[in-house]
């Protein structure tokens, strides 16, 4: 079983925090940070032991953001030293959020040197919001930063919707202005980038699907491998949804003269085991398609009604008069996302985004076993 989250914050680590402050700051009261770092470390979640420290940072760090900042600048890895680096350096990026916005520049020169060493995507965020224009306009410089890890958190940090992190409400409503760091990142060397890239376009796709589809349609047209992979994944909502523009982005336009046959080869399915189906596609017409091939499964809700959630299946090209058989189990077992309730669902086949074939089963649930 995997260690809880919560144990990469612990007493030791507390303790090599203090020895790496303590080098670069003599009058450093290692003594109190760790008493007050540590104390009840144990009983708390992760975020909440990362609170625990930083408080001891705000009690032990001088007042003095420009002073406190020059400390943990200088404990940070250096020429083959080692400092302050990993989970360490949570919350660290707590600290500069709450304190930093005060000292605009310093702040985030001072999480641009620590992205290295730890990502700053969190630390990043409250700048942004006190002042989107003029931390954008910082931000912007980084994407030509000789360091993947800065070049990152320019595209990571301005996520409209990050997941964990602080929502920004400004950029969820209009993402024009984090636009022109996404495309000058869009042929970044590094995969790890381009990923982030592709990522927060995702995000702005839920919001503004059109906006999404129309850039990417613009970036498309001669675009190296590399790229043309990022946009797809960029455009995995849109494509999922059935977006008009983003299929006809990557060759999938209306399927025409389709037939496609929908086969369930159990129409009960205990909870805990899967559903197996097949689908069969023919081509009927005269000339060759390029067909994006998905499926959905309506899930039961508490209330009795359906909710559908799209799972990737398959892409093929079906020349005139040609079948192709597509075999699937789809498991039907406890996930941390989804609670399931017995009763009749449906799968349905999507074939260009459009719904092609349809089915109902019945999911039951096992007995409870009697005490």
């Amino acid at each position: 079983m995997p260690e809880p989250l919560k144990n990469l914050l612990h007493e030791a680590l507390v303790a090599d925090m203090a020895d790496c402050i303590a080098a670069n700051a003599p009058s450093f009261d290692r003594g109190r940070f760790v008493a007050l770092a540590a104390d009840g470390l144990g009983a708390l979640e992760l975020m909440e032991r990362s609170a625990l420290i930083r408080d001891a940072l705000f009690a032990t760090l001088p007042d003095d953001f420009t002073k406190a900042a020059a400390i943990l600048r200088a404990s940070l890895p250096a020429s083959g030293r080692p400092g302050l680096t990993g989970w360490m350096l949570l919350p660290v990026n707590q600290f500069i959020a709450a304190r930093g916005p005060h000292h605009f520049e310093l702040g985030l020169d001072l999480l641009k040197a620590l992205t290295p060493y730890f990502t700053a995507e969190y630390g990043i965020r409250p700048f942004i919001h006190r002042d989107q224009q003029r931390a954008l306009a910082i931000i912007s410089g980084w994407v030509g930063d000789p360091d993947q890890h800065v070049r990152r958190l320019a595209s990571e940090g301005t996520r409209p919707r990050l997941p964990w992190a602080m929502r920004l409400p400004q950029l969820v409503k209009n993402p024009a202005p984090i636009l022109p760091i996404l495309t000058a990142l869009m042929d970044d060397p590094e995969d790890y980038v381009r990923r982030s890239v592709a990522n927060s376009l995702n995000d702005i796709a839920k919001d503004h699907p059109d906006l999404v589809a129309a850039l990417i349609a613009g970036h498309i047209e001669g675009a190296s491998s590399e790229r043309r992979r990022l946009l797809k994944h960029a455009s995995r909502s849109l494509l999922k949804n059935g977006h008009v523009q983003a299929l006809a982005n990557f060759g999938f336009g209306a399927a025409a003269s389709l037939a496609c046959q929908l086969r369930l080869l159990n129409g009960e399915v205990m909870f805990g085991k899967g559903l197996d189906f097949e689908i069969r596609l023919t081509n009927t017409g005269d000339t060759a398609q390029s067909l994006m091939i998905d499926y959905a499964i309506h899930h039961v809700k508490a209330d009795g009604s359906l909710s559908p959630k799209v799972f990737k299946c398959k892409t093929i090209m079906l020349a005139p008069g040609q079948s192709h058989l597509i075999e699937r189990r789809h498991a039907m077992r406890p996930i941390t996302t989804r609670r399931y309730y017995p009763g009749e669902h449906r799968i349905a086949v999507l074939v260009n985004g459009a719904e092609s074939a349809s089915e109902s089963f019945v999911l039951r649930m096992p007995p409870l076993e009697s005490g």
